[in-house]
């Protein structure tokens, strides 16, 4: 009785499923560093004048935005496998482009940057005008301004929300292998928990473990920001330290 719960059996996942949480912390370390710059780029290119700039930015997210992540990696990957012959196995680079180690940083790259250039547009137009008109009233170049007063401000606005953002796309990571193939060992968290499931059919002992996984992830990943958080903002009183509480609010 309760043979899921034991002790032997939790610890025996925990170890079998480190090496598959390494993967799914890949993805999201790949994919971040990238989709960080092209974020703020999109961001600064949708608040842009320039007509056609804007549009095009704003296009950008929206597709992104409105489509689902399952779909955008069966897209990409349908593309990838469809242009094989005529590029990517004539150059030699078939098995790179195909791999989901390369094809899933990609799109969850195109997919992470759309969601978080939404999240720098919304405080690149929150930041006070007062504050740049001031800027330009002591005389700071265009550059100077955006460096010493938008750019700052804009991402101590968006920080908690570009926080969840990532927390969102980690969780992501867990379909890259539902959709793209799985080459010799490389399995993730969920595919690892399916794998062990169809073994023995206890879906409360792995699934459970994959999840404890994700959250202890998590937990790190929020850690981590609110450092970045608390140095962002240590200007204000009491550094508006963001810290983590382990004690959940029932009664708010």
């Amino acid at each position: 009785m309760f043979e899921w719960l034991s002790n032997n059996a939790v610890i025996q996942d925990i170890a079998i499923l480190a090496k598959p949480a390494m993967f799914n912390i890949y993805f999201a370390l790949a994919s971040i560093p990238l989709g960080f710059p092209i974020a703020v780029a999109l961001a600064l290119g949708k608040n842009s004048k320039n007509y056609f700039v804007s549009n095009i930015c704003r296009g950008y997210i929206y597709a992104f935005r409105g489509s689902p992540l399952f779909i955008q990696f069966f897209m990409f990957y349908s593309i990838a496998l469809s242009m094989n012959r005529a590029y990517w196995k004539p150059w030699g680079i078939d098995d790179i482009v195909l791999h989901p180690l390369f094809l899933g940083p990609l799109v969850l790259v195109f997919n992470t940057s759309a969601y978080a250039a939404e999240i720098f547009y919304g405080s690149l137009r929150t930041v006070s005008k007062g504050e740049t008109e001031a800027a330009k009233a002591v005389g700071m170049s265009q550059w100077q301004t955006f460096r010493s007063v938008t750019w700052p401000n804009m991402i101590r606005l968006a920080w908690p929300a570009y926080t969840n953002e990532v927390i969102f796309l980690f969780h992501s990571t867990a379909i890259v292998y539902f959709t793209l193939p799985v080459i010799n060992e490389q399995k993730d968290l969920m595919n690892m928990a399916g794998e062990l499931f169809e073994r023995d059919y206890n879906i409360f002992l792995h699934f459970s473990v994959a999840a404890l996984y994700f959250l202890a992830i998590s937990v790190v990943i929020f850690f981590i920001a609110g450092l970045i958080n608390s140095r962002l903002n240590r200007h204000l009183h009491n550094g508006n330290n963001v810290k983590i509480k382990f004690k959940p609010n029932y009664i708010r």
